[in-house]
């Protein structure tokens, strides 16, 4: 077996059996191209599976090196993320075709501060929802799908693949929504009447016959919308009503956790409605909400 099969097999078994996003496997594959092409220019010549087993951690170090130095240079977390990506690539080799790496384990990932989530106010994620409708230039039928999306992300808080999972039979939506998340975890989330009524508006105007087993939201021209549809109408929309660039489709759903907490949801409640696996995940937003307790106790306070 050559290495680009080997590589091949990691991706289809993270696709098949571990049901990773596209994205994500899109990812990764990008990740295992460049890493076996460096080991390729590196040992001169096209390796074997079994060959990758004999990988040294400076060969490994020289490849993050290259990736930090090149010529669109990763940051830390990129970085941080390959080597996790390589590492994995390593492990199926060891556990599915006994080549294992040992060297792997000296390797050493740069420190990467953890980051928390930026959520938008209140204020701000409701100016979203309603801005695609004052745009003059949208037919009215995209503006109202432009709305139902944010108003998904926002009032349920889906990820942007979630939402655009949906299909027409999903409509009308019902109380609870099953969903189907990272990993191909699912768990059932509550519809807001709001977010029925802005999916009710949309398909009161679009105007195509869509199957049950389409996409609930299209395109212009009918096809199934993308996600880059959706980061793009936010960033249009986000300098119409001059927000931060912190406010992304991923911010609403972010907003959805923070605005929950703050209004005394408890915190393993909103573990289940995000689909976190684990709970210091969703312990971040704990901190968002300190912060924001705190800004608002110096701005209020006359000693502040």
């Amino acid at each position: 077996m050559t290495s680009q099969d080997a590589l091949a097999a990691w991706l289809e078994h993270l696709a098949h059996e571990r049901r990773l996003s596209s994205r994500t496997l899109e990812a990764y594959g990008h990740i295992g191209r460049l890493y076996l092409a460096f080991l390729e220019r590196h040992r001169g010549g096209a390796q074997s599976a079994a060959e990758l087993g004999s990988v040294t951690a400076a060969e490994a170090r020289a490849h993050l090196a290259e990736r930090r130095s090149g010529e669109r240079p990763l940051n830390a977390r990129s970085l941080s993320q390959t080597l996790a990506a390589i590492r994995g690539f390593h492990a199926f080799l060891d556990r599915r075709l006994g080549v294992a790496t040992p060297q792997l384990t000296l390797v050493r990932g740069p420190k990467v501060k953890p980051s928390l989530p930026r959520p938008i106010s209140e204020d701000q994620a409701k100016g979203l929802l309603h801005e695609p409708e004052a745009d003059p230039d949208m037919e009215p039928w995209e503006a109202a799908r432009d709305r139902a999306v944010l108003t998904l992300l926002y009032g349920c808080g889906l990820r942007i693949s979630e939402a655009l999972s949906l299909t027409r039979s999903d409509a009308p939506l019902p109380d609870s929504l099953r969903i189907t998340g990272k990993g191909g975890k699912t768990r059932m989330v509550p519809v807001l009447p709001q977010v029925r009524e802005a999916i009710d508006a949309y398909l009161a105007l679009q105007p195509f016959v869509i199957d049950a087993d389409q996409a609930l939201f299209r395109a212009r021209r009918g096809g199934p919308l993308s996600a880059r549809h959706v980061q793009a109408t936010v960033q249009r929309l986000r300098g119409r009503l001059g927000l931060p660039a912190s406010a992304t489709p991923h911010a609403l759903r972010h907003s959805f956790a923070t605005h929950l907490l703050g209004a005394g949801a408890d915190l393993r409640s909103i573990q289940e409605l995000l689909g976190h696996a684990s709970l210091s995940t969703t312990q971040k937003y704990t901190q968002v909400d300190a912060a924001r307790l705190l800004a608002a106790y110096s701005q209020a306070h006359p000693r502040g």
